[in-house]
């Protein structure tokens, strides 16, 4: 049995691509309370009836722990509203991964967070809006959440659990920022990840009412690094940079096929849980092959491991090992072509036209936001407002 640890930054990854990955990302389901206008899960969803069951999703667990996995994010969508959590969480568990519940809140009890560290749940992850209620719920399309939410976070240290505070940065609570840190603190949360919106799926739609100018993007960065010199050693910082404004590409899921794998709701297994888009990707699901073949063999994981895929100028790049070439979703959804160079980097042929973007949309007046809903039988449906 490997050693449980608790969760990891980028930098501590190996630089070995045939490893085990030290992440799972679960997402348990994609049906969620929530209405976000950035939503990240794919824009066709899987529907109810295709979820994997609870005993399903229990080998998943036995596979991960055995494949080598160190760390579980139990995710969705919502995870809380599969009755069969506890079940998914045990098997978790038994298989020695350290467990990090990814969850808004809004639907848990104390009483099952209480059943779920009695289980051996290892860490919470809580995602906010905004500390303004009213901004919160506009941004959610859903009543009471910020004071639910406050109310998760206490319950979460009083249980004696580890807290990370989660919140999506965009125009429409980029001012609340130093709020934002202020109250990651006042609850007790050991880690804030200030994640700036990207920009593919259902955040795209909605990228002319979440986009902030260039002029509160490095304001958010200031705020990020002078908290960072004054809470050190009480608050750790992940911060997903804006790549509109960028002048390098983030490594994608830590370079494709590196760190992590993604397992969706009906069991198809991904390198980055938005690559469906991407033409061409032969994707594998747990009901027909093994965790570990998909890893190490699977070819969505092969497509763009590594560097020999990689065109000029990323080929000969020296930082080609440092980004893997950023993020194939966005160059695909930019360039059309999935292995041209990730235009938030200076040196892709699109990067210009990719920042313009940014700077005559963000100084127009946002427009309503388009909600992501459930529609009947596990799909979407948008409204504006």
């Amino acid at each position: 049995m490997t050693e449980r640890r608790p969760l990891e930054t980028a930098e501590a990854q190996s630089p070995e691509c045939t490893r085990a990955p030290i992440g799972m990302l679960a997402e348990l389901t994609y049906r969620c309370p929530l209405q976000c206008p950035y939503c990240s899960n794919p824009l066709e969803m899987d529907r109810v009836n295709t979820e994997l069951s609870t005993t399903e999703w229990q080998d998943v667990m036995r596979q991960a722990g055995e494949l080598g996995v160190l760390q579980l994010h139990l995710s969705g969508g919502e995870p809380t509203v599969r009755h069969d959590l506890e079940e998914i969480l045990e098997a978790a568990v038994k298989a020695d991964l350290y467990t990090n519940l990814i969850t808004s809140g809004v639907t848990l009890t104390r009483e099952r967070l209480e059943r779920m560290v009695k289980i051996g749940l290892d860490h919470v992850q809580l995602s906010i809006h905004d500390v303004d209620p009213a901004n919160a719920e506009h941004i959610s399309a859903y009543k009471g959440g910020a004071e639910k939410k406050h109310a998760v976070a206490g319950w979460v240290k009083e249980l004696g659990l580890p807290l990370t505070i989660n919140v999506v940065v965009h125009r429409q609570n980029i001012e609340n920022l130093d709020a934002i840190i202020a109250y990651a603190v006042e609850v007790g949360a050991g880690r804030l990840e200030v994640a700036h919106t990207q920009y593919y799926a259902w955040a795209l739609k909605n990228r002319a009412a979440l986009i902030p100018t260039r002029e509160q993007f490095y304001r958010s960065v200031e705020i990020t690094n002078a908290a960072k010199e004054r809470l050190k050693g009480i608050l750790v910082f992940d911060v997903v940079a804006h790549d509109h404004y960028a002048v390098r590409p983030k490594p994608c899921m830590r370079g494709w096929g590196r760190s992590l794998v993604d397992v969706t709701p009906s069991g198809k297994v991904l390198p980055c849980h938005a690559c469906e888009m991407i033409p061409g990707l032969e994707i594998d699901t747990v009901r027909e092959k093994s965790l570990a073949d998909i890893w190490f063999n699977g070819q969505a994981f092969q497509k763009f491991r590594g560097t020999e895929w990689m065109k000029e100028p990323c080929r000969s790049c020296e930082r080609r090992e440092i980004d893997w070439g950023g993020c194939r979703c966005q160059a695909l959804a930019v360039t059309g072509d999935a292995m041209n160079t990730d235009p938030a980097c200076a040196l892709s042929p699109w990067h210009k036209e990719f920042a313009a973007i940014a700077e005559k949309e963000s100084r127009e007046p946002p427009p309503p936001y388009i909600y992501r809903r459930m529609g009947s039988g596990g799909g979407t449906s948008d409204r504006r407002e």
